[in-house]
């Protein structure tokens, strides 16, 4: 990972017990990255970036590396969140010098404006925004944080570089909401980027919302990208809702020709059907709920279970995102009951029942 144009940036955190610490940070990252240590130190690579960890009496010494701007920026917020996250008690301090200052843009933030919105379904809106510089957009993940700026008719006021390496934004009525949602397309020698939103009822639903209302010109942010990029297999099973659609989608635009792959979707009735293009070959199987509310039904994990999957002399992969119940099935199915390996799958819960339907990637 370290090269001539590596970016770096260190700091130290006064901790209690920060072997402790880092024993909780090898635990959480080893699903994330590949995680080599010692007694008293650890190294992480993840996709974006590599962080150098070492324990010494009551500090924890922290070393961010990133091939470019923002994979370190990745790296430091992340090293930051999980840090703050397992303290017990009052957040320790923690200050990066280096690459990156406090109070500088975001390097994975873009302001975008609104080209056009039409519905690709009656349920499913397509939104597509133009900004600049979108080329690190295209690689490292599909996944983006929209930020929706509050109608309070001032400019929007974005997130810049906190001190910890996390993002801080404004506070109080200028404070934009911010949900997850994956890149349907990106253009980018154009600039442009298409984003599917799941229309939902309720009043709850910021993005669903925004979407409807969109009108050429109107401004909105993003970050990104994150989520990774699926391992090269032969074979693959993807399965999921129509929160999933606009994942799937792109992954099956960009799969080559040389593999196979079989899709699982759940959606409302056939009038959400949507084509779906890839030069895989691929067998599409669509499965209607027809009244049943999203969330309760048992079709995805039912065909998942229908699925002849393939023996481990060849290489396959599982991918689905679903509610977190059917979520939760699948992973109970996959580990335990077929013994299939985590590198061979990934199963994503996109929503949760009960919950703003909105706060996930769709």
């Amino acid at each position: 990972m370290t090269t001539s144009t590596t970016l770096r940036a260190k700091a130290s955190v006064t901790l209690a017990r920060p072997v402790r610490m880092m024993d909780k940070l090898c635990e959480h990252f080893v699903e994330h990255g590949r995680v080599d240590r010692s007694a008293h130190s650890a190294r992480v690579e993840f996709e974006y970036g590599t962080a150098l960890v070492e324990a010494r009496d009551d500090a924890l010494y922290l070393l961010a590396e990133g091939p470019d701007a923002t994979g370190l920026a990745y790296v430091k917020w992340s090293l930051a969140e999980h840090i703050i996250g397992f303290v017990e008690g009052e957040s320790p301090r923690i200050a990066w010098e280096g690459d990156g200052q406090a109070g500088t843009p975001l390097p994975y933030f873009r302001e975008m404006h609104v080209v056009n919105a039409t519905n690709v379904t009656p349920r499913m809106r397509r939104v597509r925004l133009k900004g600049r510089d979108l080329a690190r957009f295209a690689t490292g993940g599909m996944h983006v944080r929209l930020l929706f700026p509050p109608s309070s008719g001032r400019a929007p006021s974005w997130p810049v570089m906190g001190e910890d390496g996390r993002p801080v934004g404004p506070r109080g009525e200028d404070r934009p909401v911010m949900r997850i949602y994956t890149i349907r397309e990106i253009d980018v020698e154009r600039n442009e980027i298409e984003i599917d939103f799941v229309l939902h009822e309720g009043d709850n639903t910021p993005g669903s919302t925004w979407a409807l209302q969109a009108r050429p010109g109107d401004t909105i942010g993003i970050m990104g990208p994150g989520g990774g990029e699926l391992p090269a297999a032969d074979w693959y099973l993807f399965a999921g809702d129509e929160t999933a659609l606009p994942a799937i989608s792109r992954i099956l635009a960009e799969l080559p020709s040389e593999c196979r792959a079989t899709v699982l979707l759940e959606v409302e009735d056939a009038s959400e059907e949507q084509p779906l293009c890839s030069r895989a070959a691929l067998d599409i199987r669509w499965m209607h709920r027809n009244g049943a509310p999203a969330g309760t039904t048992s079709l995805i994990e039912d065909a998942v279970r229908a699925i002849d999957v393939p023996s481990d002399e060849r290489r396959r992969f599982i991918w689905a995102g679903c509610e977190q119940k059917s979520c939760r099935c699948l992973k109970r199915l996959l580990r335990q009951e077929w013994k299939i390996p985590t590198t061979e799958h990934q199963v994503v819960a996109y929503w949760r029942a009960g919950h703003s339907a909105d706060q996930v990637e769709h």
